[in-house]
């Protein structure tokens, strides 16, 4: 006998199984109606839109402009009403929620402290109020049923000059639920190593960052952030591409960077509706993720940007297990690269890989398999 092949998991599955984010940031995550509520409170009368459905558009339309530049516009709104610590806390514990509701089981989620003292909170209050909104919504999602956990990368801007500080306030917060460091903002003109002090600080002290690099810019970008920087992870890394060549026969040739990227195992925190939204693919079927899935890169799948992309962890699976007929074993192969790649210890990923991770997938598959085997003795009744 032959056991039957697995098919497209439907929506339902996807949003029920266990999915791992580490790309994800806080202030392009709000609900629209959060956006409009903190923009009532707090005076903001600049928003393009006060209905939060009409909001939630206009969000999506704006960023979907194909330049990085232009895209990371449409924050200036979502910072403008994320200035007090009540607002901080409400912004936070919602993400945890939401993503819990999606089946998100462990989350890194990363913000810029500098982007949210213009109300005169200080840096350490900032980080303060977003963790204890983790925390309220870790408790809010367990009253519901859900399971997450939510780490906190806390981000300098690259065309800033405050990397280092921002460092040291990562470092001072790593037992209090941060989880590591990162640098964000356009790219071109802003090299990683203008940030060298940050990263050599936070090596010497044993921390974990991450480095956005090979969105918009290219391959210098990447060997600069991993090379010169030592960053654990690559935010994004789609351009990566460019150090591979596919023959017509169907033959791939990885260049240097590409085979070292690859055999370093250097996880890369693929967005693909963000990338295409800033040009860094033209298509999902031309979408990088489908190569180096096949190629065994540590490829991650993720958000970067909920309310922007009018994204969520489930809805990027679904548009990928449409375009490359992903399975069930395809998501949790994508799942457990992320969980494998988190900020964490290295006993408590193994504990989520092997006690929520796979049993939670092979629950699901079980369920397939029940359900195929239903069908098909319906379909073939025996001889009476």
């Amino acid at each position: 006998m032959t056991s039957p092949s697995p098919s497209l998991p439907i929506a339902d599955q996807i949003r029920r199984a266990p999915k791992v984010l580490l790309h994800d940031h806080l202030d392009g995550g709000l609900r629209p109606g959060t956006v409009v509520d903190l923009a009532r409170q707090s005076g903001y009368d600049a928003l393009p839109e006060t209905d939060p459905d009409r909001l939630g558009r206009w969000f999506r339309e704006a960023a979907d402009s194909g330049s990085l530049e232009r895209y990371l516009e449409t924050f200036a709104h979502t910072c403008a009403v994320m200035q007090t610590r009540d607002a901080l806390f409400r912004v936070a514990a919602e993400c945890a929620e939401d993503l819990a509701e999606d089946g998100v089981v462990y989350a890194e989620v990363r913000y810029a402290p500098e982007q949210h003292l213009e109300d005169g909170l200080t840096l350490d209050e900032v980080v303060a109020a977003v963790n204890d909104g983790f925390r309220e919504g870790e408790r809010r999602a367990r009253e519901r049923g859900h399971r997450i956990r939510v780490g906190a990368l806390l981000t300098a801007m690259r065309h800033a000059a405050r990397s280092l500080e921002i460092a040291e306030l990562a470092n001072a917060h790593r037992d209090a639920g941060v989880v590591g460091f990162d640098i964000a903002g356009a790219e071109a003109g802003y090299p990683p190593t203008r940030h060298l002090d940050a990263f050599e600080f936070l090596k010497r002290e044993n921390n974990h960052f991450t480095i956005h690099a090979g969105e918009a810019f290219g391959l210098p970008s990447i060997w600069q952030a991993i090379q010169w920087c030592g960053a654990d992870r690559l935010g994004h890394g789609v351009r990566i591409i460019d150090d591979i060549q596919v023959a017509d026969d169907g033959t791939v040739t990885l260049g240097r960077l590409a085979a070292y990227v690859r055999d370093k195992r250097i996880p890369l925190e693929m967005c693909p509706t963000s990338n295409l939204q800033t040009g860094a693919a033209a298509s999902y079927a031309e979408h990088p993720v489908g190569l180096l899935r096949r190629l065994h890169f540590r490829a991650t799948v993720n958000t970067d940007n909920r309310l922007m992309s009018g994204t969520s962890m489930s809805r990027e699976f679904e548009l990928l297990c449409e375009t490359f007929g992903y399975t069930l074993d395809d998501m949790q192969w994508f799942t457990v690269n992320a969980m494998k790649s988190a900020f964490i210890p290295f006993d408590e990923r193994l504990a989520m890989i092997n006690d929520v991770i796979k049993p939670g997938y092979a629950e699901l598959k079980s369920e397939w398999l029940f359900t195929q085997t239903a069908a098909t003795r319906t379909s073939s009744p025996g001889k009476a």
